[in-house]
This record gives structure tokens, C-alpha cells and sequence, in this order.
């Protein structure tokens, strides 16, 4: 199964719409922004904290460019 159709059934189980195009490529952007400022296991976890949180998607990534430009020199 392709991560589009495994998406899409997962969002079916979970009683939601799968991401559109411009939210999956977010998502990713914010799994990698985590990752690379962090460590690897921060991007999944840094959607998660993202959709708990309640906060648009663009703001959740804006926050999570905006640390990894504050510990850019750490």
C-alpha cells in the first residue's frame, strides 16, 4: 500500500479528511524543520505537538522555523 492510500484509510479509521497537497507537503516541512534542527525522532512528534495543540498548520511551522532559528548558532 502506497502512503497515500495508507493515509487516506488511516484519516477514514480516524472519522477525518486525509491532508490535502499544500497540508501533506506542511507536514513534511515541519517533520523535517524538527528533525534537522533536533534530532530525528523530534519531526513525528513535533506534528503531533502541532495537532494537539490546535494551531494552524502554516503557524505550527512558522513556530518550529522560528526555534530552530533561535538555536541555529547552539
Amino acid at each position: 500500500m502506497n502512503a497515500k492510500d495508507w493515509l487516506s484509510e488511516y484519516a477514514q479509521r480516524l472519522g477525518t479528511a486525509p491532508p490535502g497537497r499544500e497540508e501533506f507537503d506542511a507536514v513534511l516541512q515541519l517533520a523535517a524543520e524538527a528533525a534537522h534542527s533536533s534530532e530525528r525522532v523530534a519531526g513525528p512528534v513535533a506534528c503531533w505537538l502541532a495537532a494537539r495543540s490546535g494551531k494552524q498548520l502554516q503557524e505550527a511551522l512558522d513556530a518550529a522555523r522560528a526555534l530552530a532559528a533561535s538555536t541555529a548558532d547552539d
